[in-house]
């Protein structure tokens, strides 16, 4: 039986969830985490908001932070610090969304109330001395939630940076390619080295200018992916429709906290915006393959037993 530890349920802007627990603010969005386990099944009742499911089991890197506490950071939604994706969680939290972490291997009944599952920068053994790699199990579990409906994003990274053999076992079950290179590499400010500013017509670059991703991987496609952005010959960012759901691509984590505002980037980004274009685009494609499909969405009993989230702070070992 799943475990689960908590669940961060995100509310419309400038809105705060009355809810126990620690509350975590974020550009006014207010993030409350709570425990599943004490909340009435009458609260989850009703319609149940597209869920978004991030990884935190293949990609697993902790540190110790000011008060000498063990902390899981690098791309997960509470990091408020250049390498978490708080900003992305706000994002989401606009959109319609609530995110949760997994913090196991992927299981039937844990994807099954997911929209979207999020695997990003898996782990080599200079990042974790015990890496999780995505085995063959894991991908049949992962391809079937996928053709069942759901939709998958995968971020990679260049080369070194990122775990890419087991990846790609995954990738190449949808024609997707990792190819552990490294381009767009960015010395200092010289950021233009790092800009992407001519896009297709598509709802994803829909009001962006220019978007920023400094050294990442190449992607090699064949069907059934396509090319949503390519440049010079490289495709930048892949998108595959299996079945009945999805999966995207692309060779950077991207949309981490230090490259979404004027922390680092100078004006004239829309990280952010083509973020947020994303995640509506690909919920409302998952919203028109659920009518389609016309079956209920899952009860509150099976979002109970299905999604389980994880503490971010860690005792000592």
């Amino acid at each position: 039986m799943t475990t689960v530890k908590r669940h961060i349920a995100l509310s419309g802007f400038l809105t705060l969830l009355l809810l126990p627990g620690p509350v975590l603010q974020i550009k006014g969005i207010a993030i409350a985490i709570r425990d599943l386990n004490t909340v009435d099944d009458k609260e989850l009742s009703g319609k149940i908001e597209p869920h978004i499911l991030l990884d935190c089991y293949y990609n697993n890197e902790w540190k110790e932070n000011p008060a000498g506490k063990r902390v899981r950071h690098h791309y997960v939604w509470d990091d408020t610090m250049d390498s978490g994706f708080s900003q992305l969680a706000g994002i989401i939290a606009q959109a319609g969304c609530t995110v949760d972490t997994l913090c196991h291997a992927p299981t039937p009944d844990v994807l099954a109330p997911a929209s979207i599952y999020i695997i990003v920068d898996p782990d080599t053994p200079k990042e974790n001395p015990d890496p999780r790699y995505i085995e063959e199990h894991d991908i049949e579990i992962i391809m079937r939630w996928v053709n069942g409906g759901g939709i998958l994003i995968l971020l990679g990274n260049d080369k070194t940076n990122a775990e890419f053999e087991h990846m790609n076992r995954l990738a190449g079950r949808f024609g997707i390619h990792f190819n552990e290179d490294s381009r767009n590499k960015v010395v200092g400010q010289q950021f233009e080295t790092g800009s992407f500013d001519k896009f297709p017509d598509h709802p994803l670059f829909e009001g962006v200018k220019k978007i920023f991703m400094k050294e990442l991987s190449t992607l090699e496609i064949h069907s059934p992916a396509t090319s949503l952005l390519s440049d010079g010959g490289d495709c930048i960012i892949a998108y595959a429709r299996v079945g009945r759901g999805a999966v995207f691509a692309v060779g950077d984590p991207w949309f981490y906290n230090e490259y979404m505002d004027r922390r680092r980037l100078p004006t004239g980004y829309d990280n952010a915006r083509a973020a947020g274009n994303l995640f509506r685009w690909l919920i409302h494609f998952r919203r028109n393959r659920e009518l389609q499909q016309r079956s209920p969405l899952h009860d509150a009993r099976d979002l109970r037993a299905g999604i389980s989230g994880c503490a971010r702070e860690h005792p000592r070992p």
